[in-house]
């Protein structure tokens, strides 16, 4: 049964910590590895796309305690889940989707997501991409660390499954419903230069989990 975005994710924030610790392969490595792809320096100024309950961010304010964070989530819950593992620090939360909050202009040194961008197609990302771009200071870079589908025939099949759950259950409207439908790294990489990424590299991998870091 498909559960709007929002809902599905608040409606598990109890057991939501342990079982991304627990039950994701190499989770707490990912999330120490991403944290440390970020800018170090003081007072720099992060985008967080889908950040949860911030598990990522725990892990990066123990690099740069000084930093500052907008973080944007659908999920009210999870949000202030974070804003009480993390009070004192400096964040902004935004209850929304990334898709529809504006950035701004050059006004990051950089931006990221962990686990959050797979629910989405190529045409879905393109425009969030562009607009990130756009937020990201010249120089700044994107990390993002995700899952992926490991060939074109298996991104397909979970895009087609998605709109399958959507006839059988007769879901209609454009509101966002939690199945993964991730792309392929090199699709990934692809959307991010169609947005102007200077460049896009590989940097790590944990079986089907990748991080990326587009550099503007």
């Amino acid at each position: 049964m498909l559960e709007k975005m929002g809902e599905f994710f608040d409606s598990r924030l109890d057991i939501y910590d342990e079982h991304q610790l627990t039950c994701i392969d190499s989770a707490s490595e990912f999330l120490r590895f991403t944290a440390e792809c970020l800018p170090t320096k003081p007072d720099t100024r992060i985008l967080d796309l889908g950040c949860g309950t911030g598990l990522e961010l725990e892990e990066y304010y123990k690099i740069n305690p000084t930093a500052s964070v907008v973080g944007i989530d659908l999920a009210s819950g999870m949000l202030k889940r974070l804003s009480e593992k993390l009070a004192g620090k400096s964040i902004e939360l935004i209850v929304g989707s990334y898709f529809d909050v504006p950035f701004g202009e050059e006004c990051f040194d950089a931006a990221v997501s962990v686990e959050s961008l797979h629910h989405f197609t190529y045409d879905e990302k393109l425009p969030l991409y562009l607009k990130l771009a756009a937020a990201v200071r010249t120089g700044g870079c994107f990390v993002l660390t995700d899952y992926f589908s490991l060939t074109d025939d298996e991104e397909r099949e979970h895009r087609a499954e998605f709109l399958r759950l959507k006839t059988e259950q007769g879901i209609t409207d454009d509101e966002f419903y939690h199945y993964d439908t991730p792309l392929t790294v090199a699709h990934e990489c692809d959307c991010l230069k169609a947005a102007g990424f200077s460049s896009v590299e590989i940097l790590n991998r944990w079986s089907a989990t990748v991080t990326v870091r587009a550099v503007k």
